[in-house]
């Protein structure tokens, strides 16, 4: 039997990918979408995705459907752990779009409202369920490349453009940059990999002359007790999701994702092990379609099919990391 979800928001980058999984899903009952802004729904609202979608006249119409059980949070940034809020306190799950907003209390205070009501609250990572990405964290987590010593990894975009800006209204847009609103990806999975950093070490610049408020060529340095780990990320780089990748170095192999999608994994172990050869050889993994395993991962969730991948503690330890990283909290 289909689950009843919803969708609040439609500004955000990822907003119309989801709208389309949910209204795609045969685990789904897509029921409709709500964009408090008229303007916002005339000019984004007029995307294919939403052709045939019911629009909620009112946020109370769809908070108070009783029958609806999880919603989709799509608005911006600065709206977001506001919609989240009220979506949790109406009884509903939410699958909440990244970054979790540039407040590390506020967003503390959605999740204590998630634990005290027994309801979930799933981020909104689009490479958690990336076949690479997954392949890695397994190899982690069995011991199959040792002790990881190093993690590195880049994403990039484009120069950002007046319209983008338009639209970005959060503090954490607005200072955090490049690292804040594109790299919480891959901070993501390095917290996946090796935890909480000790110390996070935010370099971030404005090198682009058009938008000098804009923080568009970054790195973070991340220190760990035995482990360092490097994230960099610019909006100034030309076909960039050609060079997005991720590379972890251990004691007894090491694994590189070039480029994250399509999913290209090279693998490199000391001795022949589990069905692989010593040196380099390549692994062919699954290319998923963003966002469709996350959505399945929500909703058995909720059916209470597994327990989730990630608790609400661990998203929190991620978006504090995303923040030190950005340089809007303390390393």
């Amino acid at each position: 039997m289909k689950i009843k979800l919803a969708q609040y928001g439609i500004s955000h980058d990822h907003a119309s990918g989801k709208a389309k999984v949910m209204g795609e899903s045969d685990v789904v009952d897509f029921c409709g979408v709500f964009e408090p802004s008229e303007e916002t729904r005339a000019v984004l609202g007029a995307d294919s995705v939403y052709e045939g979608v019911h629009w909620f006249s009112s946020v109370e119409e769809m908070l108070e459907d009783e029958a609806i059980v999880g919603i989709a949070v799509q608005g911006k940034v600065s709206q977001n752990l506001a919609f989240a809020r009220q979506v949790l306190e109406h009884g509903k799950h939410v699958w909440l779009d990244k970054p979790a907003g540039d407040d590390l209390d506020a967003f503390r205070a959605v999740l204590n409202i998630a634990r005290e009501k027994g309801l979930l609250v799933q981020l909104g990572y689009m490479f958690r369920y990336n076949a690479g990405f997954q392949f890695i964290f397994d190899c982690v987590e069995s011991g199959k490349l040792g002790e990881i010593f190093s993690v590195r990894a880049r994403i990039s975009s484009g120069p950002s453009s007046e319209k983008e800006w338009q639209r970005w209204d959060a503090r954490g847009e607005r200072e955090g940059g490049i690292m804040f609103i594109l790299a919480c990806h891959v901070i993501d999975a390095v917290v996946t990999l090796l935890g909480r950093p000790d110390r996070v070490t935010c370099i971030s610049r404005s090198d682009d002359d058009e938008f000098p408020f804009y923080r568009d060529n970054t790195t973070a340095i991340f220190e760990y007790a035995k482990a360092m780990a490097t994230v960099e990320s610019a909006a100034l780089e030309v076909s960039s999701g050609a060079s997005r990748r991720l590379e972890v170095y251990g004691t007894r192999g090491s694994a590189i994702l070039e480029p994250l999608e399509p999913p290209t994994l090279r693998l490199c172990l000391d001795e022949d092990r589990d069905g692989y050869s010593k040196g380099w050889q390549n692994v062919p993994v699954e290319n998923r379609p963003r966002y469709v395993e996350s959505l399945r991962a929500f909703v058995a969730d909720i059916r209470g099919e597994k327990t989730p991948d990630r608790s609400l503690d661990d998203e929190l330890v991620v978006q504090e990391t995303v923040l030190r990283a950005a340089g809007l909290m303390a390393g």
